[in-house]
Protein backbone atom coordinates (compact mmCIF):
# COMPACT_ATOMS: atom_id res chain seq x y z
CA UNK A 1 0.00 0.00 0.00
CA UNK A 2 1.28 3.85 -0.89
CA UNK A 3 3.39 5.47 2.16
CA UNK A 4 1.62 9.25 0.99
CA UNK A 5 -1.31 10.09 3.52
CA UNK A 6 -4.85 10.57 2.27
CA UNK A 7 -6.12 13.78 4.12
CA UNK A 8 -10.13 13.37 5.51
CA UNK A 9 -11.53 16.25 6.27
CA UNK A 10 -14.70 15.92 8.69
CA UNK A 11 -12.86 13.26 10.80
CA UNK A 12 -15.04 13.66 13.87
CA UNK A 13 -18.22 13.39 11.75
CA UNK A 14 -20.25 10.60 10.34
CA UNK A 15 -18.95 9.59 7.20
CA UNK A 16 -15.72 10.97 7.99
CA UNK A 17 -15.07 9.01 10.62
CA UNK A 18 -16.17 5.68 9.06
CA UNK A 19 -14.17 6.69 5.82
CA UNK A 20 -11.03 7.22 8.03
CA UNK A 21 -11.65 3.41 9.53
CA UNK A 22 -12.14 1.81 6.11
CA UNK A 23 -8.75 3.48 4.74
CA UNK A 24 -6.75 2.71 7.58
CA UNK A 25 -8.03 -1.02 7.32
CA UNK A 26 -6.85 -1.28 3.97
CA UNK A 27 -3.51 0.28 5.18
CA UNK A 28 -3.55 3.41 3.83
CA UNK A 29 -2.24 6.44 5.99
CA UNK A 30 -4.55 8.86 7.11
CA UNK A 31 -4.92 12.44 8.29
CA UNK A 32 -7.92 13.60 9.82
CA UNK A 33 -8.77 17.20 10.73
CA UNK A 34 -11.96 18.75 11.93
CA UNK A 35 -13.25 21.72 13.78
CA UNK A 36 -15.23 19.99 16.18
CA UNK A 37 -17.87 22.22 16.37
CA UNK A 38 -21.03 22.13 18.43
CA UNK A 39 -23.86 21.66 15.84
CA UNK A 40 -24.73 18.86 17.45
CA UNK A 41 -23.38 16.96 20.67
CA UNK A 42 -20.10 17.52 20.77
CA UNK A 43 -19.25 14.28 22.67
CA UNK A 44 -20.38 12.03 20.36
CA UNK A 45 -17.81 13.82 17.73
CA UNK A 46 -15.24 13.11 20.57
CA UNK A 47 -16.15 9.56 21.19
CA UNK A 48 -16.09 9.11 17.33
CA UNK A 49 -12.42 10.11 17.72
CA UNK A 50 -11.35 7.92 20.13
CA UNK A 51 -12.20 4.76 18.26
CA UNK A 52 -8.69 6.12 15.93
CA UNK A 53 -6.98 5.82 19.58
CA UNK A 54 -3.78 3.76 19.44
CA UNK A 55 -4.63 3.62 15.38
CA UNK A 56 -0.49 3.81 14.23
CA UNK A 57 -1.61 5.21 10.92
CA UNK A 58 -4.04 7.76 11.88
CA UNK A 59 -3.48 11.68 13.13
CA UNK A 60 -5.58 14.04 13.98
CA UNK A 61 -5.29 18.15 13.28
CA UNK A 62 -8.22 20.39 14.62
CA UNK A 63 -8.45 22.55 11.98
CA UNK A 64 -11.11 24.92 10.81
CA UNK A 65 -10.84 24.08 6.78
CA UNK A 66 -11.90 27.98 6.59
CA UNK A 67 -8.86 28.29 7.52
CA UNK A 68 -6.97 28.37 3.92
CA UNK A 69 -3.41 28.99 5.43
CA UNK A 70 -3.96 26.26 7.71
CA UNK A 71 -5.25 23.57 5.17
CA UNK A 72 -2.21 24.41 2.96
CA UNK A 73 0.41 24.69 5.54
CA UNK A 74 -0.91 20.52 5.85
CA UNK A 75 -1.39 19.78 2.94
CA UNK A 76 2.34 21.04 1.86
CA UNK A 77 3.91 19.79 5.19
CA UNK A 78 2.42 16.22 4.59
CA UNK A 79 3.10 15.60 0.92
CA UNK A 80 -1.01 14.88 0.84
CA UNK A 81 -1.93 14.66 -3.13
CA UNK A 82 -5.16 12.14 -2.39
CA UNK A 83 -7.63 14.57 -0.13
CA UNK A 84 -11.30 13.15 0.79
CA UNK A 85 -13.49 16.20 2.00
CA UNK A 86 -16.59 15.13 4.21
CA UNK A 87 -15.95 18.40 6.27
CA UNK A 88 -19.43 20.99 6.08
CA UNK A 89 -21.75 22.50 7.78
CA UNK A 90 -24.99 20.18 7.10
CA UNK A 91 -29.03 20.20 7.56
CA UNK A 92 -31.18 21.82 5.52
CA UNK A 93 -33.13 23.33 8.25
CA UNK A 94 -30.39 24.73 10.23
CA UNK A 95 -29.40 27.22 7.47
CA UNK A 96 -32.58 29.16 8.30
CA UNK A 97 -31.54 29.59 11.21
CA UNK A 98 -27.71 30.72 10.78
CA UNK A 99 -27.16 31.24 7.03
CA UNK A 100 -23.94 32.46 7.34
CA UNK A 101 -22.27 29.24 9.01
CA UNK A 102 -23.16 28.05 5.40
CA UNK A 103 -21.22 30.79 3.81
CA UNK A 104 -18.04 29.89 5.94
CA UNK A 105 -17.66 26.08 6.09
CA UNK A 106 -19.52 24.99 2.74
CA UNK A 107 -17.88 28.11 0.31
CA UNK A 108 -15.08 29.23 2.27
CA UNK A 109 -14.11 26.01 3.56
CA UNK A 110 -14.07 24.39 -0.27
CA UNK A 111 -12.61 26.88 -1.50
CA UNK A 112 -9.13 26.26 0.94
CA UNK A 113 -9.29 22.80 -0.18
CA UNK A 114 -9.30 23.78 -3.80
CA UNK A 115 -6.68 26.05 -3.39
CA UNK A 116 -4.53 23.83 -1.22
CA UNK A 117 -4.74 21.10 -3.96
CA UNK A 118 -4.01 23.14 -6.88
CA UNK A 119 -0.81 24.36 -4.99
CA UNK A 120 0.11 20.57 -4.08
CA UNK A 121 3.20 19.04 -6.28
CA UNK A 122 1.88 15.86 -7.97
CA UNK A 123 -1.63 16.52 -6.86
CA UNK A 124 -3.60 13.55 -7.59
CA UNK A 125 -7.67 13.82 -7.02
CA UNK A 126 -10.13 15.64 -4.64
CA UNK A 127 -13.03 14.02 -3.62
CA UNK A 128 -15.77 15.62 -1.91
CA UNK A 129 -18.93 15.90 -0.81
CA UNK A 130 -21.95 16.99 -2.61
CA UNK A 131 -25.61 16.38 -1.59
CA UNK A 132 -28.92 15.27 -3.31
CA UNK A 133 -30.49 18.56 -2.43
CA UNK A 134 -28.78 20.22 -5.13
CA UNK A 135 -31.62 18.59 -7.28
CA UNK A 136 -34.13 20.44 -5.95
CA UNK A 137 -37.84 19.53 -5.28
CA UNK A 138 -38.03 17.23 -8.09
CA UNK A 139 -41.26 15.10 -8.93
CA UNK A 140 -39.89 11.44 -8.43
CA UNK A 141 -40.98 9.27 -11.82
CA UNK A 142 -40.31 6.08 -13.10
CA UNK A 143 -36.23 6.70 -12.98
CA UNK A 144 -33.66 8.04 -10.26
CA UNK A 145 -32.61 11.88 -9.86
CA UNK A 146 -29.76 11.72 -12.92
CA UNK A 147 -26.23 13.75 -12.52
CA UNK A 148 -27.38 14.92 -16.23
CA UNK A 149 -30.25 17.02 -15.08
CA UNK A 150 -28.98 20.52 -14.88
CA UNK A 151 -29.96 20.94 -10.79
CA UNK A 152 -29.73 24.72 -10.96
CA UNK A 153 -33.36 25.35 -8.53
CA UNK A 154 -31.95 24.43 -5.50
CA UNK A 155 -34.88 25.41 -2.17
CA UNK A 156 -32.28 25.60 0.49
CA UNK A 157 -29.22 27.92 1.32
CA UNK A 158 -27.45 24.36 2.40
CA UNK A 159 -28.20 23.25 -1.25
CA UNK A 160 -27.39 26.06 -2.90
CA UNK A 161 -23.93 26.10 -1.41
CA UNK A 162 -23.49 22.69 -2.34
CA UNK A 163 -24.56 23.27 -6.03
CA UNK A 164 -22.11 26.11 -5.54
CA UNK A 165 -19.48 23.52 -4.20
CA UNK A 166 -19.44 21.60 -7.44
CA UNK A 167 -19.24 24.58 -10.24
CA UNK A 168 -16.26 25.85 -8.03
CA UNK A 169 -14.74 22.59 -8.71
CA UNK A 170 -15.24 22.91 -12.32
CA UNK A 171 -13.72 25.69 -12.74
CA UNK A 172 -10.87 24.77 -11.08
CA UNK A 173 -10.35 21.45 -12.88
CA UNK A 174 -10.88 23.35 -16.25
CA UNK A 175 -8.05 26.38 -14.90
CA UNK A 176 -5.76 23.77 -13.29
CA UNK A 177 -6.26 20.56 -14.67
CA UNK A 178 -6.33 18.35 -11.59
CA UNK A 179 -9.04 15.37 -10.81
CA UNK A 180 -11.61 16.05 -9.06
CA UNK A 181 -15.36 13.98 -7.93
CA UNK A 182 -18.06 15.65 -6.28
CA UNK A 183 -20.18 12.91 -4.74
CA UNK A 184 -24.00 13.57 -4.18
CA UNK A 185 -24.92 11.64 -1.03
CA UNK A 186 -28.60 11.01 -0.31
CA UNK A 187 -29.84 10.02 3.33
CA UNK A 188 -27.26 8.16 4.77
CA UNK A 189 -27.89 6.57 8.25
CA UNK A 190 -26.13 3.68 10.52
CA UNK A 191 -24.32 3.56 13.98
CA UNK A 192 -22.39 6.78 14.91
CA UNK A 193 -24.86 8.70 13.00
CA UNK A 194 -25.41 12.36 13.36
CA UNK A 195 -28.74 13.61 15.93
CA UNK A 196 -29.92 15.72 12.97
CA UNK A 197 -30.85 13.23 11.01
CA UNK A 198 -34.41 11.24 11.05
CA UNK A 199 -33.75 7.44 12.37
CA UNK A 200 -31.88 8.48 15.20
CA UNK A 201 -33.59 11.74 15.97
CA UNK A 202 -36.72 9.37 16.06
CA UNK A 203 -34.89 7.00 18.14
CA UNK A 204 -33.99 9.49 20.39
CA UNK A 205 -38.00 10.22 21.04
CA UNK A 206 -39.65 7.12 20.94
CA UNK A 207 -36.60 5.59 23.81
CA UNK A 208 -37.95 8.93 25.65
CA UNK A 209 -41.54 8.33 25.22
CA UNK A 210 -41.88 11.35 23.67
CA UNK A 211 -44.14 11.81 20.56
CA UNK A 212 -42.41 11.99 16.65
CA UNK A 213 -42.89 15.53 14.26
CA UNK A 214 -43.63 13.47 11.36
CA UNK A 215 -42.98 16.06 8.40
CA UNK A 216 -44.79 16.11 4.94
CA UNK A 217 -47.91 14.34 6.64
CA UNK A 218 -45.67 11.22 6.15
CA UNK A 219 -45.89 11.37 2.27
CA UNK A 220 -41.92 11.70 2.30
CA UNK A 221 -39.93 9.61 0.70
CA UNK A 222 -35.78 9.06 1.18
CA UNK A 223 -33.59 6.89 -0.44
CA UNK A 224 -32.04 5.58 2.69
CA UNK A 225 -28.42 4.39 2.43
CA UNK A 226 -26.32 2.40 4.99
CA UNK A 227 -23.12 4.23 5.97
CA UNK A 228 -20.91 0.62 4.97
CA UNK A 229 -22.55 0.87 1.60
CA UNK A 230 -21.53 4.33 1.32
CA UNK A 231 -18.26 3.78 2.41
CA UNK A 232 -17.67 1.19 -0.54
CA UNK A 233 -18.96 4.14 -2.97
CA UNK A 234 -16.31 7.04 -1.43
CA UNK A 235 -13.45 4.59 -1.47
CA UNK A 236 -14.34 3.26 -5.06
CA UNK A 237 -14.55 6.92 -6.59
CA UNK A 238 -11.27 7.40 -4.94
CA UNK A 239 -9.21 4.78 -6.26
CA UNK A 240 -10.94 6.01 -9.94
CA UNK A 241 -9.97 9.25 -10.59
CA UNK A 242 -11.19 11.61 -14.07
CA UNK A 243 -8.76 10.95 -16.46
CA UNK A 244 -6.48 14.13 -17.81
CA UNK A 245 -7.50 16.55 -14.44
CA UNK A 246 -11.52 16.53 -14.92
CA UNK A 247 -14.39 16.89 -12.30
CA UNK A 248 -17.11 14.96 -12.54
CA UNK A 249 -19.89 14.38 -9.97
CA UNK A 250 -21.84 11.02 -8.97
CA UNK A 251 -24.54 10.27 -7.29
CA UNK A 252 -24.01 7.71 -4.43
CA UNK A 253 -26.70 6.22 -2.56
CA UNK A 254 -29.32 3.13 -2.38
CA UNK A 255 -31.77 3.47 -5.67
CA UNK A 256 -34.47 2.41 -3.59
CA UNK A 257 -36.39 5.01 -2.31
CA UNK A 258 -38.75 4.19 1.45
CA UNK A 259 -41.37 6.19 1.97
CA UNK A 260 -41.12 8.06 5.78
CA UNK A 261 -44.22 5.99 7.16
CA UNK A 262 -42.54 2.76 6.49
CA UNK A 263 -38.91 3.47 7.91
CA UNK A 264 -41.05 4.64 10.75
CA UNK A 265 -42.69 1.05 11.03
CA UNK A 266 -39.50 -0.42 10.16
CA UNK A 267 -37.89 1.53 13.67
CA UNK A 268 -41.03 0.63 15.75
CA UNK A 269 -40.69 -2.59 14.87
CA UNK A 270 -36.81 -2.82 16.24
CA UNK A 271 -37.87 -0.90 18.70
CA UNK A 272 -40.54 -2.48 20.01
CA UNK A 273 -42.37 0.57 20.47
CA UNK A 274 -45.18 2.26 18.54
CA UNK A 275 -44.27 5.74 18.49
CA UNK A 276 -47.02 8.57 18.96
CA UNK A 277 -46.75 10.19 15.73
CA UNK A 278 -47.73 13.83 15.28
CA UNK A 279 -48.71 14.84 11.91
CA UNK A 280 -46.95 18.40 10.01
CA UNK A 281 -46.40 19.78 6.88
CA UNK A 282 -43.94 20.32 4.80
CA UNK A 283 -40.69 22.28 6.53
CA UNK A 284 -38.95 25.07 4.46
CA UNK A 285 -36.33 23.67 2.40
CA UNK A 286 -37.37 19.90 2.32
CA UNK A 287 -37.96 18.01 -0.41
CA UNK A 288 -40.52 15.53 -1.38
CA UNK A 289 -38.88 12.84 -2.33
CA UNK A 290 -35.07 11.67 -3.04
CA UNK A 291 -33.92 8.81 -5.54
CA UNK A 292 -30.43 8.10 -6.87
CA UNK A 293 -29.73 6.72 -10.06
CA UNK A 294 -26.59 5.18 -9.15
CA UNK A 295 -25.62 3.54 -13.25
CA UNK A 296 -22.77 6.59 -13.18
CA UNK A 297 -20.57 5.30 -9.77
CA UNK A 298 -22.13 1.66 -10.47
CA UNK A 299 -20.04 1.42 -14.26
CA UNK A 300 -17.26 3.33 -12.92
CA UNK A 301 -16.43 1.02 -9.66
CA UNK A 302 -18.61 -1.95 -9.63
CA UNK A 303 -20.71 0.11 -6.50
CA UNK A 304 -23.55 -1.92 -5.81
CA UNK A 305 -25.45 -1.19 -2.12
CA UNK A 306 -25.78 -4.65 -0.02
CA UNK A 307 -27.79 -3.40 3.63
CA UNK A 308 -31.13 -3.18 3.35
CA UNK A 309 -33.17 -1.23 6.06
CA UNK A 310 -34.40 -3.70 7.85
CA UNK A 311 -31.32 -4.31 8.68
CA UNK A 312 -29.65 -1.28 8.32
CA UNK A 313 -32.08 -0.17 10.82
CA UNK A 314 -31.78 -2.95 13.01
CA UNK A 315 -28.15 -2.16 13.31
CA UNK A 316 -28.31 1.51 14.15
CA UNK A 317 -30.91 0.49 17.14
CA UNK A 318 -28.43 -1.83 17.91
CA UNK A 319 -25.32 0.58 18.15
CA UNK A 320 -27.47 3.21 20.05
CA UNK A 321 -28.50 1.03 23.15
CA UNK A 322 -25.37 -0.19 23.31
CA UNK A 323 -23.51 3.16 22.96
CA UNK A 324 -26.56 5.14 25.00
CA UNK A 325 -26.75 2.00 27.80
CA UNK A 326 -30.04 1.98 26.91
Amino acid sequence: MRSDPVLVTGAAGFIGHAVAHRLLERGERVIGIDIVNDYYDVSLKEARLATFDGQAGFSFHRIDIADADAVAALVRDHGVVRIVHLAAQAGVRYSLENPFAYQRSNLQGHLSLLEASRHAPGFEHLVYASSSSVYGDKPMGGAGFSEDEPAMKPVSLYAATKRSCELMSESYAKLYRYSQTGLRFFTVYGPWGRPDMAIFGFTQKILAGESIEVYGEGKMARDFTYIDDIVDGVIGALDHPPENGGHRVLNIGDSHPVGLMEMISTLESKLGIVADKVMRPMQPGDVTATYADISKLTALTGYQPKVMLDAGIGNFVKWYREYYGR
